[in-house]
C-alpha cells in the first residue's frame, strides 16, 4: 500500500478529528470507555471578571488538571488549594481514585506539593532553564 506522509502546522480539521476518533475507538476497544467528562471551575469577582480558574477532565478513574491559573491579586491566599480541593471532591463523586497534574512553574509546584501531590517524574529544561514536574495524588 502506497502512503503519502504529510507534516503540517495547519492540519485539516476533519482529518485531525478523524485521527482523534480513531485513537479513541482503539483505546475503548483496548481498555474500555474513558467516561471522559470535562471539569471546569471559574473564580470571578463581583463584577464578573475572571480572577482564577481550573480546567481539566476526569477519565478512566483519574482527574487531570490541565490548566490552573491565578490572577496576581489572588496568589498566596490559598485559592489554588481551594480550587484543587473542589475539583478533587467532584472527581471523587465521579468515582475517581487519583489525580495528576504537570507544571514548570516553581510557584505551581509548591502549591501542588502543599495540596498533597507528589512528584513522579521530571523533564529538565522543559522549557530551557526550568524543570517540568509531573505530580499525582491518591483520592
Amino acid at each position: 500500500m502506497d502512503l503519502t506522509l504529510t507534516l503540517t502546522e495547519t492540519p485539516d480539521a476533519g482529518l485531525r478529528a478523524a485521527l482523534g476518533e480513531k485513537l479513541a475507538a482503539f483505546n475503548t476497544a483496548d481498555v474500555g470507555p474513558t467516561d471522559r467528562r470535562e471539569l471546569v471551575i471559574f473564580a470571578q469577582d463581583a463584577d464578573g471578571a475572571l480572577r482564577a480558574g481550573l480546567s481539566g477532565y476526569t477519565a478512566w478513574g483519574w482527574l487531570y488538571t490541565q490548566w490552573l491559573w491565578m490572577d496576581e491579586t489572588q496568589r498566596g491566599q490559598g485559592l489554588a488549594g481551594r480550587l484543587l480541593a473542589m475539583a478533587e471532591a467532584e472527581a471523587r463523586s465521579r468515582g475517581c481514585h487519583g489525580a495528576y497534574i504537570d507544571t514548570f512553574s516553581p510557584h505551581g509546584l509548591k502549591a501542588y506539593l502543599r495540596a498533597g501531590y507528589t512528584v513522579f517524574g521530571e523533564l529538565p529544561d522543559f522549557p530551557v532553564g526550568r524543570t517540568r514536574s509531573f505530580l499525582r495524588k491518591a483520592l
